[in-house]
């Protein structure tokens, strides 16, 4: 079992940036590959990127590749999403969730946090 607390939402203006942070409660959090989701309002939960066990892997939707990137620093159970370049449609609660095996042809997880409010203003 794994708990998640995303941190770093707010208020942004189109073009702009933010940094959202996740942190893992695990003693083997390099055991878990980790995602980030978001889900706009009256909308579906989506996939916005993925990252393997040590950071060697990446992969993102293409809505956002190019403006956003995953990293991940064992050492401190975190994994970051860095948004650049940010429009109103980015605009949605990000979530990081976690599973302990790597699978680059799935992005289903088992372990979510309560999410991060991002919000783009035009």
């Amino acid at each position: 079992q794994v708990q998640l607390v995303e941190s770093g939402g707010g208020l942004v203006q189109a073009g702009g940036s933010l940094r959202l942070s996740c942190a893992a409660s695990t003693r083997t959090f390099s055991s878990y590959s980790m995602g980030w989701f978001r889900q706009a309002p009256g909308k579906e939960r989506d996939f916005v990127g993925h990252i393997s066990w040590y950071g060697e892997r990446t992969y993102y939707a293409d809505s956002v590749k190019g403006r956003f990137t995953i990293s991940r620093d064992n050492a401190k159970n975190s994994v970051y999403l860095q948004m650049n370049r940010l429009k109103p449609e980015d605009t949605a609660v990000y979530y990081c969730p976690a599973r302990n095996y790597e699978n680059p042809t799935s992005w289903e997880y088992d372990y979510w946090g309560q999410g991060t409010q991002v919000t783009v203003s035009s």
